[in-house]
């Protein structure tokens, strides 16, 4: 996927530029040098396309990933990135450094997730896991570690990888946003608030609801 630059749809980019206003009101500015990422971005502010592009590869796998878990289709997913990335672009001239670039970045994914959830055309599918390409075929067969695995145990691996996949796509959304920011992405609680527009105890309740419905699902699968 590469970099290319797609007018986003009108409601999402302004909604977008409230919350990233609301986010820079609400921080204090952050010492740059603490975040690489951040770097970069100031440079894109100064016109840099390098570091225009050396930020989208290096965050864009991880965007659609996340996407995916909302719309449950690649090519939506990297419709979304495609959005977000424009984004980040126009809103160059407006950032400023009050949170870690991720935080600032997957504020405008997450927007982005929620809006497409509440088009009246969004039906949610799961989709399975892709299949592995021959060079990850190459690479687990030379694994001694998956070689002293019977292909039963790999396979009960990846039910139990799909049915996990499949409860967090039945999550409410805001739970399901909190959980992966916070799990899969790695943002900490208040990063985490700051994306969702709301309290960092918000937060710690809709991820401790996420996680027990999980756990109740996969529990009942099991049995």
């Amino acid at each position: 996927m590469q970099s290319k630059l797609m007018a986003p749809r009108n409601g999402l980019l302004s909604r977008n530029l409230a919350a990233l206003d609301a986010l820079n009101e609400t921080s204090t500015r952050l010492n740059a040098q603490a975040d690489p990422d951040v770097q970069l971005m100031l440079a894109v502010q100064q016109g840099d396309q390098a570091a225009y592009h050396r930020l989208f590869e290096k965050h864009v796998a991880g965007v659609i990933g996340f996407a995916m878990q909302f719309v449950g289709n690649r090519a939506r997913a990297e419709e979304l990135a495609q959005d977000v990335f424009l984004q980040v672009y126009r809103t160059r001239l407006r950032y400023t450094p009050r949170a870690r670039f991720k935080t600032w970045l997957y504020r405008m994914v997450t927007n982005a997730c929620l809006s497409e959830l509440r088009r009246p055309e969004h039906r949610v599918h799961v989709q399975p896991l892709d299949p592995p390409s021959r060079e990850e075929i190459d690479e687990a067969a030379a694994s001694s570690e998956v070689r002293s695995r019977s292909g039963e145990e790999i396979s009960l691996d990846r039910e139990a990888v799909d049915r996990l996949r499949a409860a967090v796509a039945e999550l409410p959304a805001q739970q399901r946003a909190a959980l992966l920011l916070a799990r899969v992405n790695g943002l900490s609680y208040d990063e985490v608030a700051a994306s969702l527009s709301c309290s960092v105890s918000a937060v710690k309740s809709l991820i401790h609801r996420a996680t027990v419905t999980l756990r109740e699902q996969m529990r009942s699968d099991a049995e």
